[in-house]
């Protein structure tokens, strides 16, 4: 509303009126004087709720809208970036993607995580296509290194999901009971496992049979695990000296562990595999064979934990029925307790190492230094005593001799 003093308006125009809340006021009177206070549009228990049409089938979590409050406690919304809302159409339907590759690596890394949280990833039929998209096309930006001891389980129910994992570079299948027919060790010896560099196969019923068709790819072809630098096979009392012999074809490796197994005569095998590959047996325990260190890394890192607690969660207990016990009340017999039984172990692992069979290689010294050939004591003390004066006396003469005089230098010595 505007107003007007006596001393401002001019006195050729009269008086002004105004209008405010369907009454008339005179300008600069009382009643204009006072302040009304403001309406409010909608009272303070008033709500609203966007209606959409029937067939719209978002949850209301994915709607296109957010919604805030101010300040002043009003109710605001608005429409949600059209990147999340591509990005959550796509999440919703990635088993019809007919290929991510060429894809940035951000927005595939948010896609990804957008459609495991949908668990897209969980379905029998479209969980394993929708999962190919995304390892043809990052490879060892979902999986680098992969940790599967001791869950077997894991191993049978996601055989085909793992097998989609190429980009391995460190695989741990220690514990797992394979065998030397299980399909997961042909696909290890594939051409699918190139990039892999550390395998761990400890305790997994392991033969030489076994050894033999993992190392035939290398031995055969030139194809297959020749690239890896470190291997454990310990625990696998059925390989003997004849699968040792298999494993001398990877010649890139730093770090083999054969402890507790069927090796017999350890001085000639430890000879042979230093002849054949360079590496030297350690009197110590190594830390590389500790698994401390050994997880799960990659974009499908939580997509193996959901897995696991999955697989898990379907194991139930069996529970004694009450006939059960009141039977053994009714006879006498003493409850079994807890404390006295010892738990289920899920695998065994060796308490002590007996017989400690653990290879690495030697550090190389750059620009080592030439032998010197000795008879007795007496030269080589001679030899050692005698090289830095030879450095040193050697080395300026041959300058000074090269320093031509010029004829007004011999005058001069003639001079004298």
């Amino acid at each position: 509303m505007s107003q007007f003093s006596d001393n401002q308006g001019n006195e050729g125009i009269g008086p002004v009126y105004v209008r405010e809340n369907s009454r008339l006021f005179l300008a600069g009177s009382h009643c204009a004087q006072i302040k009304a206070p403001p309406l409010r549009l909608f009272s303070k228990g008033f709500s609203v709720e966007l209606c959409v049409k029937q067939d719209d089938t978002c949850k209301p979590k994915e709607k296109p809208f957010i919604f805030t409050y101010t300040k002043q406690g009003s109710l605001r919304y608005s429409a949600k970036p059209l990147f999340t809302l591509a990005l959550d159409l796509i999440a919703d339907n990635v088993q019809h993607v007919d290929s991510l590759l060429g894809f940035p690596e951000q927005v595939a890394e948010r896609l990804f995580t957008a459609a495991e949280a949908r668990q897209q990833f969980c379905h029998p039929q479209s969980g394993l296509v929708a999962l190919r998209k995304f390892t043809e096309a990052y490879g060892d930006l979902m999986l680098s290194s992969l940790c599967l001891r001791g869950k077997y389980l894991l191993v049978s129910e996601k055989l085909e999901e793992i097998k989609l994992f190429h980009g391995l570079h460190s695989l741990d299948l220690s514990c797992c009971k394979l065998g030397d027919d299980h399909e997961l060790l042909e696909h290890l010896s594939s051409d699918a496992m190139y990039s892999l560099r550390e395998l761990y196969l400890k305790d997994n019923c392991l033969s030489d049979i076994g050894v033999r068709k993992l190392t035939a790819p290398v031995r055969v072809l030139r194809r297959g695990l020749g690239k890896l630098t470190l291997l454990d096979m310990s625990c696998n009392p059925e390989i003997t000296e004849k699968g040792v012999t298999f494993l001398l074809v990877f010649k890139q490796l730093m770090f083999l562990d054969i402890s507790d197994t069927g090796v017999q005569d350890r001085i000639a095998t430890c000879k042979k595999i230093q002849t054949s590959t360079g590496l030297v047996h350690s009197k110590t325990l190594l830390t590389q064979f500790d698994h401390v260190d050994c997880r799960t890394q990659g974009w499908a890192e939580q997509l193996f934990c959901q897995w696991d607690q999955a697989v898990w969660s379907s194991i139930k207990p069996k529970k004694i029925p009450k006939s059960r016990t009141a039977a053994q009340q009714f006879y006498g017999k003493d409850k079994v307790k807890g404390e006295d039984t010892d738990p289920p172990m899920l695998y065994q692992t060796p308490i002590a190492i007996t017989k400690h069979l653990q290879f690495y290689r030697p550090a190389v010294v750059k620009n080592p230094a030439p032998d010197v050939p000795h008879s007795g004591p007496g030269p080589t003390k001679r030899a050692t005593e005698n090289k830095p004066v030879d450095d040193a006396s050697t080395s300026q003469p041959a300058k000074k001799s090269r320093v031509a005089l010029t004829s007004e230098d011999w005058d001069l010595l003639n001079s004298y």
